[in-house]
């Protein structure tokens, strides 16, 4: 189960960091961290720190198909990790 979580929490740091690089980009003009990357990282298991940089950084926060795809994406997460730990009966 330590696994399950450290797996979250490293993705969810390297998400964190890709939000704070894609901010100072666009604030800078320069190129741009696409936004599929930014799914792609929070589906695969950092939408937690996806959330903390979107709530940090005031970033990708007013975009609503960006966030209905984004909210899509950690309940998905949710819903296969709770199921994860119910099937191997780990709680």
């Amino acid at each position: 189960m330590v696994y399950v979580f450290a797996f979250y929490g490293f993705l969810s740091l390297i998400t964190f960091g890709f939000y704070g690089m894609d901010k100072s980009a666009a604030k800078r003009g320069k190129r741009r961290v696409p936004e599929s990357a930014l799914h792609w990282l929070s589906f695969l298991g950092g939408w937690f720190g996806a959330l903390l940089g979107q709530k940090m950084f005031r970033h990708k926060t007013k975009k609503p198909r960006f966030l209905a795809v984004f909210w899509l994406t950690c309940l998905v997460n949710i819903a296969v990790t709770g199921y994860g730990f119910y099937y191997f009966s780990l709680f």
